[in-house]
C-alpha cells in the first residue's frame, strides 16, 4: 500500500510555496471538485494529474498564474469565448460551468521544469530556459554573450528575454527589428491571431528571417553565427531572427590569380557573398546550393554548389558523403578541408583545384564540376580536376585561340624545365660530357677551374638560397619582400660568383629553372614541382639520364594511377576519351560543344552545333 501511494504521489500535483515561490488560486470548478478529489480511483487520477502536464499554450492571454500544460493546443480566440461563455454560466446559475476543451491547466513551475523537463529542448518557462541559457554559454564568465530582457506590450505583458553575440550580430538590426517592435509595437493589434509565437513571428518582427526551433542545439547554431533568439513566457518554442552582422572584408582584386583580360574581382571571408558572386554568372534556378556544418566544436558552414541537371548525381553524392563522414572538431580553412577530402593525401600531385577567381568557379560549374564553399575562407575548391586544369588559367578563354594557345604551350615547356633542368644539367657534366659542344664544354670547365666543391654540391647550394630568398620574399609584408627578393638574389648570385663558390653557368640554370616555375598557375602544382627538382637532382647526379628516364617513369605512373573524385588524372589524355579539344592548345569559343566526356555529366551539351547563327548557311560546319 506504501508503494502505491508513493507511485500517485509522484504524478499528483502538491504545491510547495517555499519552494516554488508563489500559490496556485483555485478556480470556482476545482473547489466544487475538491471533496471528490479523494474518492477517484489511482488509475483516474494518474490519468487528471499527467493530463495537467503535457503540451503548453503560447497565447499572449497567459499571465504568471495562467500559464500552465494541455493536452492539445487552442486558439486565443477560442479560449477568449470559453472563458467569456464560463463566466455567463457561473454568474447566472451560481455554479461552475462545464468543462470545456480550452481550460487553462496550472502552470509549469520552475521546480517541476529542473527536475522533469527535457534539457534538450526549449520549456515554457521563461526562467528555467535563462538558466539553460547561461549554463550553456558559462555567463556571467563569458563577456561576449548578450542577454537582454524585455516585456512584450501586450494586455496582460509578457515577460522575455533575448540572446545574441556581441561583435556577430548588428546591433541596430537587434534594436529595430527585435526589441523596437515588440515592446513598441506589438499592441497595435487588438486580437492576437493565432497563438503568441505566430503572432510574433507573422505580424511583430519585422526581420527577414524569422524561424522557430525547439531544440536548442539549433538556437545554439543560430547565436553562434551571429543571429537572435528571442524566448517569450509561456512558449516552448524559440524564435531566431536573423541580424548577423560582423565585420569583413570588402570584394577585392586577386591577389594570386591576376588577369589583364578579364574580371577584377576575388572571393571574400563571407560565404553569401561569395556564393552571390557566382550566382552573378550563372542566373539560373539550376544552380543550386546545399548547406551543411563541419566540425563538432566549431561549427563551420559548407556550402556545396552544382548546375542541377548537368553535374553527374554519383559524383554530387560522393562529395556529400566524404564532407559528411569528416569528423573532427573544427575546419579553419579550406586547406584543411582539401586534406581531409582528397583521394590520396600521400600523393605529390594536387587533387582539388583552390581558386579565388568566380569566373572561374562559374566555368567549371558550367562544365560539370562540383564547387566547395567554406564560410571566412576566400579559397573556393574544385573537384574533380585534372593536371591540364593546373596548367590552365581562366584568361586562357577571354583571348583570342592563337593567343590562348601560344601562352598554354609557354607554360608547357615551364612545366618540364621547372623541375628537369638541374638534373639534367648534372647528367650532362657528370655522365654525358659528349652531348655538350666543345666551345661551350671548354667555357663551362673554365668557369669552374676554381671552384672547390663538386657540381652537385654547387647545385644544392643555390638551389637551397634560391628556397630561402623566396620564402623570406614572401613572409616579408608589404613592398620589402619584393625588394628582398630583387637584391638578395643579385647580391648573393654575384657575391657567390665572384667568391668561386659557385660556377656563373650554374647561376643561369638555377635562374631558369625559378623563373619557369613562376610561370605554373596553381600555386599547388608549383609547391609539387620545387620537391621533385630535388629528386631529379638526386638520380640525375647517380645515374645520369638512365637515373632522369627512370624518374619519369615513376612519376608517369604515379600519375597515371590517381584519380581525383573518380576521374582520371591525366584524362583526357590517359585513358583517352572526348575532351572536346580543349587539352593543350585553345579551340575557338564557337567549337566547345561537347563537356567533358570524363564527367558523364547528364547534358553533354554544352552549346548548339552552330553557335554563330549569323554566319551563313555556306560557310557553317557540316555535321
Amino acid at each position: 500500500m506504501n508503494i502505491w501511494q508513493n507511485i500517485r504521489k509522484i504524478f499528483q500535483f502538491e504545491s510547495d510555496d517555499e519552494r516554488e515561490g508563489f500559490v496556485l488560486k483555485e478556480t470556482p470548478r476545482e473547489k466544487k471538485e475538491a471533496p471528490q478529489v479523494g474518492g477517484q480511483s489511482g488509475s483516474e487520477g494518474d490519468k487528471k494529474n499527467s493530463s495537467a502536464t503535457e503540451g503548453s499554450l503560447c497565447s499572449r492571454q497567459e499571465g504568471t498564474e495562467n500559464r500552465g500544460k494541455r493536452k492539445k493546443p487552442v486558439k486565443v480566440s477560442r479560449l477568449q469565448e470559453n472563458r467569456s461563455s464560463g463566466k455567463e454560466a457561473a454568474d447566472e446559475d451560481g455554479q461552475n460551468p462545464p468543462e470545456k476543451e480550452g481550460h487553462w491547466k496550472k502552470p509549469l513551475s520552475l521546480s517541476w521544469a529542473q527536475k522533469h523537463h527535457n534539457p534538450d529542448q526549449v520549456s515554457s518557462n521563461l526562467d528555467y530556459n535563462k538558466e539553460r541559457i547561461e549554463e550553456i554559454y558559462h555567463l556571467p564568465l563569458n563577456k561576449d554573450f548578450i542577454i537582454r530582457e524585455f516585456t512584450v506590450a501586450l494586455e496582460p505583458p509578457v515577460k522575455a528575454f533575448a540572446v545574441f553575440m556581441e561583435g556577430l550580430s548588428d546591433k541596430n538590426l537587434i534594436d529595430n527589428q527585435v526589441l523596437q517592435p515588440m515592446m513598441l509595437f506589438s499592441n497595435f493589434h487588438e486580437q492576437v491571431d493565432g497563438f503568441l509565437l505566430e503572432h510574433i513571428q507573422n505580424r511583430v518582427l519585422t526581420g527577414n528571417q524569422v524561424t522557430p526551433h525547439k531544440e536548442y542545439e539549433q538556437i545554439i547554431g543560430g547565436i553562434n553565427y551571429g543571429s537572435t533568439a528571442v524566448f517569450i513566457e509561456g512558449c516552448d518554442q524559440a524564435l531566431v531572427v536573423e541580424t548577423k552582422g560582423w565585420e569583413h572584408r570588402a570584394v577585392d582584386r586577386p591577389a594570386n590569380e591576376t588577369v589583364i583580360r578579364g574580371p577584377q574581382e576575388a572571393f571574400g571571408e563571407t560565404l553569401r557573398t561569395n556564393t552571390g558572386l557566382v550566382r552573378k554568372y550563372i542566373r539560373s534556378s539550376k544552380l543550386t546550393t546545399e548547406m551543411m556544418k563541419l566540425g563538432d566544436v566549431a561549427q563551420s558552414d559548407v556550402a556545396i554548389m552544382y548546375l542541377r541537371g548537368v553535374a553527374n548525381e554519383s559524383l554530387i553524392r560522393e562529395v556529400k558523403r566524404r564532407i559528411q563522414s569528416i569528423k573532427i572538431d573544427a575546419v579553419i580553412d579550406s586547406g584543411i578541408l582539401e586534406q581531409l577530402i582528397e583521394d590520396q593525401p600521400w600523393n605529390i600531385a594536387p587533387q582539388v583545384m583552390a581558386t579565388e577567381r568566380p569566373d572561374r568557379v562559374a566555368f567549371m560549374l558550367m562544365r560539370g564540376k562540383v564547387a566547395i564553399f567554406m564560410d571566412s575562407n576566400p579559397y573556393v575548391l574544385i573537384v574533380p580536376v585534372t593536371m591540364f586544369d593546373h596548367l590552365h588559367t581562366q584568361e586562357d578563354y577571354y583571348l583570342r585561340p592563337f593567343y590562348g594557345s601560344f601562352l598554354r604551350l609557354v607554360r608547357t615547356l615551364a612545366f618540364y624545365v621547372s623541375f628537369l633542368t638541374p638534373g639534367v644539367y648534372l647528367a650532362t657534366v657528370l655522365f654525358h660530357k659528349e652531348m655538350i659542344p666543345t666551345e661551350l664544354l671548354l667555357a663551362i670547365s673554365g668557369a669552374r677551374e676554381r671552384v672547390p666543391f663538386p657540381s652537385v654540391i654547387e647545385v644544392i647550394i643555390m638551389e637551397g638560397s634560391f628556397e630561402l630568398i623566396r620564402e623570406a620574399g614572401v613572409r616579408v609584408p608589404g613592398v620589402m619582400g619584393a625588394t628582398i627578393g630583387i637584391v638578395g638574389a643579385l647580391i648573393l648570385g654575384q657575391a657567390a660568383v665572384q667568391a668561386n663558390i659557385v660556377s656563373p653557368i650554374l647561376v643561369i640554370v638555377v635562374a631558369v629553372t625559378g623563373l619557369a616555375s613562376f610561370a605554373i598557375p596553381s600555386y599547388s602544382l608549383q609547391f609539387s614541382l620545387r620537391i621533385i627538382r630535388f629528386g631529379y637532382i638526386v638520380l640525375g647526379t647517380m645515374m645520369g639520364f638512365v637515373g632522369i628516364v627512370f624518374g619519369l617513369f615513376v612519376q608517369m605512373h604515379m600519375m597515371a594511377s590517381l584519380k581525383s573524385f573518380g576521374v582520371p588524372y591525366l584524362a583526357p589524355m590517359a585513358p583517352t576519351t572526348k575532351s572536346g579539344g580543349d587539352v593543350v592548345v585553345r579551340i575557338p569559343a564557337f567549337s566547345w560543344e561537347r563537356r567533358p566526356d570524363y564527367l558523364n555529366t547528364k547534358d553533354d551539351r554544352l552549346q548548339g552545333n552552330i553557335a554563330r547563327g549569323w554566319i551563313r548557311k555556306s560557310t557553317r560546319k557540316k555535321k
